[in-house]
């Protein structure tokens, strides 16, 4: 099993377990220990993963660290753990903050055994950065930042080049949380920053303003834009060329063609959100556009007894039908932007599994 696989299996371990969590102790054991094993620290050997390690703060002799992984004969990573149930903020990391100062740690690692935070001494040597460069939420699964986390484990840390993998994961994490609050709601620097290219006159506070809603705007046409040359490219990929271009009507077979129909760019971009949506259930193949005049309907296995979801996208007002309830009866809802889709990425994964029982070929029969 490798590494990914390992640390998916012990987050699906966790919610169970959590329930049953009363203690910091029992945190430990259920949650900690394990995740410290998969890292491939032997957590039954003292020389390599010390427990209670003694670090001494000033005049406070006898304090201890949870854990302290040994590396060369050397406390390299220092662990502090709380109880399952506590939020982690800084102020939970303040007696890390102090170990790490006195000792040769160039890691320290605060966790409650879901989330696990990373931090080093970017900022100013031999003192623990107030931000975590790493973040992991076994709850919450980033599979990039697992693949950054192996770079942590016992045969792949490289202490040599730590520093400079650690400062540019802090730093693209703050420029992320950065982006995302300004294209959430652009402040008037980021807005004047596009006026001032676009804009021939002088911007005043009046102009700006216009320019908040223009910019907001002209971002989410952005990232849809490429939310969708990605998909288009991945599903193009996925399909065996025969010519050497692919256009979006051989991506799937539309059999049945109504005369006087043509799929709109707006419909392909849904079933593609609508594919990336259910690809953790669905092979992709398994999903089929199927154009009519009053909706667009994307099928399971191209068959109009199996609807997945319809769009209503031609009026003024966009409307998508969906089929997750045990009646099969469409539910029409009214959406704002083909975005909203994936806002409703449960109801569509959730009627995948009527089709894949008798009782459920049975139900679309009488539809």
């Amino acid at each position: 099993m490798d590494f990914i696989d390992q640390i998916k299996t012990h987050a699906k371990n966790i919610p169970a377990l959590k329930d049953k969590i009363q203690t910091e102790e029992g945190t430990k054991n259920a949650l900690i220990m394990p995740f410290i094993q998969i890292l491939g620290y032997n957590v039954f050997d003292p020389s390599e993963v010390n427990p209670e390690f003694i670090a001494d703060v000033g005049t406070k002799k006898g304090e201890k660290v949870d854990y302290a992984i040994i590396i060369d004969g050397k406390p390299t990573i220092l662990i502090e753990c709380k109880s399952v149930n506590t939020h982690l903020s800084f102020e939970q990391a303040s007696q890390l903050f102090r170990y790490f100062a006195v000792s040769q740690a160039k890691i320290g690692i605060l966790t409650n055994g879901i989330i696990y935070q990373f931090y080093t001494d970017l900022d100013e040597k031999n003192k623990m950065d107030i931000k975590p460069f790493l973040e992991i939420n076994l709850l919450d699964i980033n599979e990039p930042l697992i693949e950054q986390l192996k770079k942590y484990t016992k045969h792949e840390l490289d202490l040599d080049q730590f520093y400079d993998g650690a400062s540019q994961l802090k730093y693209t994490k703050e420029i992320i949380q950065i982006a995302n609050k300004e294209f959430a709601e652009p402040s008037d620097e980021f807005v004047r920053f596009f006026a001032q290219r676009v804009y021939p006159k002088k911007v005043t506070q009046k102009a700006l303003d216009n320019f908040k809603v223009i910019t907001k705007d002209s971002l989410d046409q952005f990232l849809s834009d490429k939310i969708n040359e990605r998909l288009k490219s991945a599903m193009q990929a996925k399909s065996p060329a025969k010519a050497p271009e692919i256009q979006p009507a051989e991506l799937t077979p539309t059999p049945e063609p109504v005369e006087n129909v043509m799929t709109t760019e707006e419909e392909w971009e849904g079933y593609y959100f609508v594919k990336a949506i259910l690809r953790d259930v669905l092979e992709p193949s398994k999903v089929a556009i199927r154009d009519a005049k009053s909706y667009c309907a994307i099928l399971y296995d191209d068959n109009n007894r199996k609807p997945i979801c319809r769009f209503y996208f031609d009026g003024k007002q966009k409307y998508v039908g969906l089929f997750n309830s045990p009646d099969r009866k469409e539910n029409k809802i009214v959406i704002s932007n083909i975005q909203d889709l994936f806002k409703y990425s449960d109801e569509l994964k959730a009627t995948i599994p009527y089709y894949n029982t008798s009782t459920a070929q049975k139900s679309n029969e009488s539809l």
